[in-house]
C-alpha cells in the first residue's frame, strides 16, 4: 500500500502540470481508466469541480455512465466501483493531519494526465 500525506498528494497532482484543476487525473484501481473531474462533470456527477470533487479519486466515473462491474481484465472502459465499500480495492491511502488514512485512486503520471486532458479536449472540439 502506498501512503502519502495530504501535502504530498497535492504536490503529486500539481506535478501533472495541468492549468486547470479539473484536468488533474487519477487512475481507478479496478478498471484502470484515467479520469478527471471533467469526466465526472460530463457523466452528470455534478455541474462543476466543486460539486464533483468529493467523488474524484474515490468513485469511478462509470457509476454515472451506467457501466457494469469491473471486467476480468481492464478494457479501457470505466466500472461502477467506489472505495467506500467493504473491500480494499485501492493501492493508495492519503493520511490526514490526524493520522487517519483515506483510500484514494492512484495519481496519474504527468504524461497520463496530459494525454487524458488532450483526449477530452479533442472530444469536446469534435462535438
Amino acid at each position: 500500500m502506498q501512503t502519502m500525506t495530504i501535502p504530498e498528494f497535492h504536490a503529486a497532482l500539481m506535478a501533472q502540470g495541468m492549468d486547470d484543476r479539473a484536468d488533474m487525473a487519477m487512475i481507478c484501481p479496478c478498471c484502470g481508466t484515467v479520469q478527471s473531474a471533467r469526466d465526472l462533470i460530463a457523466a452528470g456527477a455534478g455541474q462543476d469541480f466543486d460539486t464533483v470533487e468529493r467523488f474524484l479519486g474515490f468513485s469511478c466515473v462509470g457509476r454515472w455512465t451506467g457501466a457494469g462491474s469491473p471486467r476480468r481484465k481492464p478494457d479501457g472502459q470505466p466500472c461502477d466501483r467506489t472505495l467506500g465499500g467493504m473491500f480494499r480495492l485501492h493501492k493508495l491511502e492519503v493520511i490526514d493531519s490526524d493520522g487517519v488514512k483515506h483510500p484514494r485512486f492512484e495519481v496519474a503520471t504527468p504524461e497520463q494526465a496530459q494525454q487524458h486532458a488532450h483526449e477530452i479536449a479533442q472530444k469536446v472540439g469534435a462535438a
